[in-house]
């Protein structure tokens, strides 16, 4: 046997497949922020937590009160932040490389998951490559698509052209989809994988339906109630949502709007629609409660990767009106739990929301359809599936690592 093939049964056999991994999770966003990427993110460092997993979270400290959790399996890092213009609200991290290189001398992850590509996540990426550790990383967000609706349009190809530097030098990228995987791909990205996406069907739930809530929305029960949960920002499409409801009303007259989120869109958004209802930031079972409350879904967005919100509609029961790509294309078949609108057929769109609306009945049975579909969607099987290719990147770094051996003056990992 000769001393490569060694090394590759050394580097098995310590990564079996019960011993509890270090992973470094490094993030511009985390809980209590409220977006899509915090949320999945939580998800996934919980039920790591939960398998026995070691986690060390590194984010940006988001206020002065802001207090790192460190625990024996949790452990909190929190780096210098700067504000995020028109989330005055949220932080972007800084550069750290120097930083996380010491953290990581002392403290060696077996891997790095990096799940935002902005100035902490390129430090860490930089840090992980110094210090010869298994990185990975996350598409979730459609930065270069953002660009257009900032007056930045000339900048989608530049963004795209860093974004594909940053995953390119990592082992693996994890997207939620695999329309996505197909799309980056064409696009010369490279070692994507296919982690999908869970919901809670616990926490999002029709039994959390609450008539006094939808008083206070103006709603009886024979009221139909729109909801839309997002950022109110331009990359949303919101505007569309606004003619969507504006079609429906002159049908239904009884019809009440509600937006769940906030964001820079919100005062534009209340001058056109001033009758609808502006609920502001929601979460855990308040926000579980606003979408029970609901009696169907319109989500207008085409820049999503996934679109969590999605997927929390159906499982609360709603039938869900969205564009054919994401997790609508996914998750909705049309005519059973939802309406699947052609990509960017504005008309599509509106008329969707006006048949579904104006027929209570069909939107009550395609909801239940909707809350059936959720339920083969938990976040066991995700999280499974998220560990297995995480124990492959630490193997195939070991395996390459010893094919082409390199004295790095680095201290041995510390357990």
């Amino acid at each position: 046997m000769n001393a490569q093939s060694t090394s590759v049964i050394q580097v098995e056999d310590l990564r079996a497949d019960s011993e509890p991994l270090r992973l470094a999770v490094v993030t511009e966003t985390y809980p209590p922020e409220v977006n899509g990427v915090a949320m999945t993110l939580a998800q996934l460092v919980g039920g790591l937590q939960a398998r026995g997993h070691h986690i060390q979270l590194i984010r940006p400290r988001q206020a002065s009160t802001d207090e790192a959790d460190s625990g024996e399996r949790f452990h909190e890092v929190l780096m210098r932040g700067v504000k995020i213009p028109n989330y005055p609200n949220l932080r972007m991290g800084v550069p750290s490389k120097r930083h996380l290189v010491r953290l990581w001398s002392t403290r060696r992850p077996d891997v790095v998951h990096i799940a935002t590509e902005g100035p902490l996540g390129w430090s860490a990426l930089q840090a992980s490559r110094y210090l010869k550790l298994p990185v990975t990383s996350d598409f979730r967000t459609n930065f270069h698509a953002y660009s257009r609706h900032y007056g930045i349009g000339w900048l989608k190809k530049p963004i795209m052209a860093y974004l594909r530097k940053f995953h390119n030098a990592t082992q693996r990228t994890f997207v939620p989809t695999e329309a996505l995987r197909v799309d980056l791909e064409a696009c010369r990205f490279q070692s994507l994988r296919v982690i999908g996406r869970g919901v809670d069907t616990g926490l999002f739930n029709p039994s959390r339906r609450d008539p006094r809530l939808r008083s206070q929305w103006g709603a009886s029960e024979s009221t139909l109630v729109l909801l839309c949960v997002s950022r109110l920002a331009a990359e949303k499409n919101l505007d569309l949502l606004v003619e969507a409801y504006q079609s429906l009303v002159r049908q239904v007259p009884d019809s009440r709007m509600v937006f769940v989120g906030d964001g820079p869109m919100r005062a534009s958004l209340k001058a056109r629609l001033p009758q609808a209802i502006f609920a502001g930031v929601r979460q855990g079972s308040d926000l579980a409660a606003h979408y029970a409350s609901a009696d169907m879904f319109a989500f207008p967005s085409l820049t999503e990767t996934f679109g969590n919100v999605t997927a929390e509609g159906l499982a609360s029961g709603l039938p869900v009106v969205a564009f054919d790509y994401a997790a609508a294309s996914h998750l909705i078949r049309d005519g059973l739990n939802g309406r699947l609108v052609p990509f960017a057929d504005s008309l599509s769109f509106i008329q969707a929301v006006v048949d579904l609306g104006a027929d209570r009945q069909r939107c009550a049975t395609q909801g239940a359809h909707a809350r059936r579909t959720a339920l083969g969607f938990g976040w066991d099987a995700v999280v499974a599936d998220f560990e297995k290719q995480l124990r492959q990147v630490i193997v195939e770094k070991g395996v390459a690592d010893a094919a082409y051996p390199a004295s790095t003056g680095l201290p041995s990992p510390v357990r």
